[in-house]
């Protein structure tokens, strides 16, 4: 795709068609590549009845993965998953959602109607971290609710943990349920013996992979990956065609198909360096004092997402990371109250690693022992619900202090970005868990969002009274 572009936008064909800036380039200084940015003109196929050169970049991507149908997403994650959920429910569906899903899920379930019965994650007490679904839930859940139409998971979770996705299968497909996997941080996988394996080889029906995530590929670059005679490939295209836009980016796309060329021909070498240079890092942070590095080489954990914990030192999450960008020079991918995250590909240097490991060597040297974690959590919080999400779309309520929203049934989302995963949700009961929860990320300089009213010094909530 990418020579085609090339070989096209240096030909001698005048654009009467869009983009805007007609190819440009000495008029728009040449910095940005605006030259091989075309649209769907004859010749480049049909991003949504792809049946030339984008057919063939797609059939690269089944390669891959080894799946039946690949679908090339220029929206990013969050576009396969909106349509994914829409073409494998009905409207008013009832559906099992692990409760740390992405914002994104929780769209999709209101954009359908959907009533969602939460499962809990595990919860790792020493890094005060959120772990893995455990497929006894998922069994348990579906054995109370019959009329389950789906199973909405995160595997790996933004932290790299892995669930049991071969049992959460075989416990799906024992109901006749789909499995949809939002496995957006682990487009890495399946590629190589070092990493876990990708869950549509594992049995998932559905799964969306973040290319931008952790593989060489522009940001909003995805995938859609299908395998499974429980998904309707004709739903799931018009699907996609509702949510995902009629004007793709061929710039994004040519970049997935350099992605998948390289990882075709060259994937041995580059993770087996990859592996090389996270075991070296590991190694020489394995005698920090104060500081702890996670490490946990099985296949329930991607070992490339670098998880750092604050809990036993005298400082937080969001002061290492800011020790570590104006100290170091290094920016970390997340900032929480007592960790932070590292994320590294394929396509990270030696000597970055140098760097953040001897960061964190330096730093922890000026670290005392102190148990700094003041939020001591033992499950997620999932508020009572009065009314589901798409039921209070059209309320009116009132903007109030959080300490004056007690009680009162929230018609919001109220979640930390990242990683994204929602607080409250609208049609839920704001109780004193909630609001404690919420002060304490703000004490810890966590960023919160609202889907409303932004979170500033002071924190708001639009809500209604019972």
């Amino acid at each position: 795709m990418f020579n085609k572009l090339k070989n096209y936008t240096n030909g001698s064909v005048y654009p009467f068609h869009m983009p805007g800036h007609k190819r440009n380039s000495e008029l728009l200084d040449g910095s940005l590549p605006y030259s091989l940015d075309i649209t769907e003109v004859n010749g480049f196929d049909y991003l949504h009845d792809a049946k030339g050169i984008i057919s063939e970049v797609q059939h690269k991507a089944e390669k891959l993965y080894n799946c039946d149908n690949s679908f090339m997403l220029v929206n990013g994650s969050t576009c396969g998953i909106l349509a994914g959920i829409r073409a494998i429910t009905s409207y008013g569906d009832k559906i099992l959602v692990a409760r740390n899903c992405h914002k994104s899920v929780y769209n999709a379930i209101e954009l359908n109607g959907l009533t969602p019965i939460y499962i809990l994650p595990e919860y790792d007490n020493e890094f005060n971290i959120y772990t893995v679904i455990n497929p006894r839930d998922v069994e348990k859940a579906l054995i109370q609710n019959k009329d389950i139409k789906a199973v909405v998971i995160t595997s790996p979770t933004y932290e790299g943990f892995v669930s049991e996705i071969k049992e959460i299968a075989s416990v799906s497909h024992k109901f006749n349920v789909p499995l949809f996997v939002d496995e957006a941080h682990g487009a890495h996988f399946g590629l190589s013996k070092y990493f876990p394996q990708e869950s549509i080889s594992l049995g998932a029906d559905i799964a969306v992979l973040g290319l931008h995530k952790t593989l060489p590929a522009l940001t909003q670059c995805a995938l859609l990956n299908v395998k499974s005679k429980l998904i309707n490939i004709c739903e799931l295209k018009e699907q996609l065609s509702v949510f995902e836009t009629s004007s793709p980016s061929y710039i994004l796309m040519s970049s997935m198909d350099k992605c998948f060329d390289l990882l075709l021909k060259e994937k041995n070498k580059l993770f087996e360096n990859y592996y090389n240079n996270l075991i070296k890092f590991y190694n020489d942070v394995k005698n920090l004092k104060h500081l702890k590095v996670f490490l946990k080489k099985d296949e329930f954990f991607d070992f490339g997402k670098i998880i750092i914990s604050t809990s036993n030192t005298d400082i937080s999450g969001t002061e290492l990371s800011e020790i570590l960008r104006k100290k170091y020079n290094i920016e970390l991918e997340m900032a929480y109250d007592c960790y932070c995250i590292a994320m590294t590909s394929i396509c990270d240097k030696e000597i970055g690693f140098k760097m953040l490991s001897d960061a964190l060597i330096k730093t922890d040297e000026g670290l005392t022992s102190s148990k700094n974690c003041a939020i001591s959590k033992k499950d997620l919080i999932i508020p009572e619900k009065k009314y589901t999400s798409s039921q209070t779309r059209n309320i009116k309520g009132e903007t109030v202090s959080l300490d004056d929203s007690r009680g009162r049934i929230s018609l919001e989302y109220i979640f930390a970005y990242p990683p994204g995963i929602p607080l409250i949700v609208p049609g839920e009961i704001i109780s004193d868990e909630v609001i404690n929860e919420i002060k304490s990320l703000k004490k810890f300089h966590i960023d919160l969002k609202t889907s409303k009213i932004p979170v500033n010094e002071g924190i708001y909530v639009t809500s209604f009274l019972l």
